[in-house]
């Protein structure tokens, strides 16, 4: 029997989430806009609160940069996919596409 592989590291929402670090670091509303146009709806707490988890997990890096909204200064929150996020991304795709490999091949749990 096939060994199966382990479940990813990542739910589905994070490892969207770190694919799109994978380009480069962003702040934190245009991550959630991408996300948006992938039919992901969160309110702006639920995502920063998915992303500060991926921060404490070592998977992102944040920081606040100021920028101009019209007149008015804000700090804006920036994250940068880390090391062991992008390998957290890898292997969450492995499972993925190990599982896709398994249904080509017709496997069965039984």
């Amino acid at each position: 029997m096939r060994d199966r592989p382990s479940l990813p590291p990542l739910s589905h929402l994070q490892a969207l989430a770190l694919g799109l670090l994978r380009s480069g670091d962003r702040p934190g509303r245009l991550v959630r806009e991408a996300m948006a146009g992938y039919g992901v709806r969160h309110t702006a707490a639920a995502f920063y609160q998915m992303m500060a988890r991926l921060e404490r997990d070592g998977f992102v890096a944040g920081r606040y940069e100021a920028v101009w909204a019209g007149d008015q200064q804000v700090t804006e929150r920036w994250y940068l996919l880390t090391a062991a996020g992008e390998r957290a991304w890898q292997r969450t795709q492995a499972f993925y596409e190990a599982i896709g490999r398994a249904a080509d091949e017709g496997y069965s749990p039984a």
